[in-house]
C-alpha cells in the first residue's frame, strides 16, 4: 500500500527504485481524525509526514495571547516543510500542524528521514520544490495580512477552503474561521454578514455557500 501511495502522490520519490524501496521499508501508514494535532509548537520533530489523503493546516501560535494564524495547507502529495527544516537544524518546532479533514499519512521516523536526505539527492529535490511552493503561499498570506482589509482576507480564505475541498459549500462555524484567521468570532460573524449582503456568500446554520458571480477579491473595494 505504501508503494502504491508513493506512485500516486509522490511520483518524484518513486522514480528512483532504491529510494522508493527504502521509503517503503522504513515507513508506515496511519489514519488521523479531523482535529488531531500531529505537530505541537515547541516540540522536537519525531516523524516526517507525507499526506496521501485529507487535508492538514499549519499554524503559528502567538505565545503572548494564545492567538493562532494559518500559514499554509498540507495537501495530498505534500509534507510539512517546516518539520523537515526544523529536523535538520535539530530545533523545536516553531509551528503547529492540525488535521483539517480525516487523513491518511505515510509516516517516516525522523532519524530515518535524516539518513534518507544524506543518501538520496532526489529526496532533497522534493523538499526544495516543496519549500518553494510553501514559500509562495506564505508570501500570499503576508500580503493579505499586511495590505488587505479584513473582509478581503476573509473572502480569500473562503475561496481557498472551497478550492481545496472541491466544493462551494463549506460546513464550518464562525468560531472555526476565527481560529484559523487569528480573529474573534464576533468580528468574523460581522464580516460574513457583510459579505452576504454584498452577494458573495449565503449563510445558513453551520454552512457557508460561496456565490460564483465572477467576482474577485478586488471587487470588495468597490463596496467600501
Amino acid at each position: 500500500m505504501i508503494s502504491k501511495a508513493l506512485d500516486t502522490y509522490f511520483p518524484k520519490l518513486a522514480t528512483m527504485p532504491a529510494l522508493k524501496a527504502e521509503l517503503v521499508a522504513i515507513s508506515s501508514i496511519h489514519t488521523f481524525d479531523a482535529g488531531t494535532i500531529i505537530l505541537k509548537q515547541g516540540s522536537y520533530i519525531k516523524v516526517i509526514p507525507l499526506l496521501i489523503s485529507g487535508l492538514a493546516k499549519v499554524f503559528k501560535e502567538e505565545q503572548a495571547n494564545g492567538n493562532e494564524v494559518l500559514l499554509y495547507y498540507i495537501k495530498p502529495g505534500e509534507s510539512c516543510v517546516m518539520s523537515v527544516t526544523t529536523l535538520i537544524k535539530n530545533e523545536t518546532s516553531k509551528v503547529k500542524a492540525v488535521i483539517e479533514e480525516d487523513s491518511e499519512v505515510v509516516i517516516i521516523p525522523a532519524d530515518k528521514a535524516l539518513a534518507i536526505a544524506k543518501k538520496y539527492p532526489k529526496w532533497n529535490e522534493f523538499i526544495y520544490d516543496l519549500f518553494n511552493l510553501k514559500f509562495e503561499e506564505l508570501l500570499n498570506v503576508i500580503e493579505i495580512l499586511t495590505f488587505s482589509n479584513k473582509d478581503i482576507r476573509l473572502l480569500e480564505y473562503l475561496k481557498k477552503e472551497a478550492k481545496l475541498k472541491g466544493r462551494n459549500t463549506l460546513n464550518t462555524t464562525h468560531q472555526h474561521i476565527a481560529y484559523d484567521l487569528g480573529s474573534s468570532r464576533e468580528v468574523i460573524s460581522r464580516l460574513l454578514k457583510k459579505l452576504e449582503q454584498e452577494g458573495f456568500i449565503l449563510l445558513r446554520q453551520g454552512v457557508i455557500e460561496l456565490i460564483d458571480k465572477g467576482y474577485t477579491s478586488s471587487d470588495l473595494k468597490l463596496h467600501k
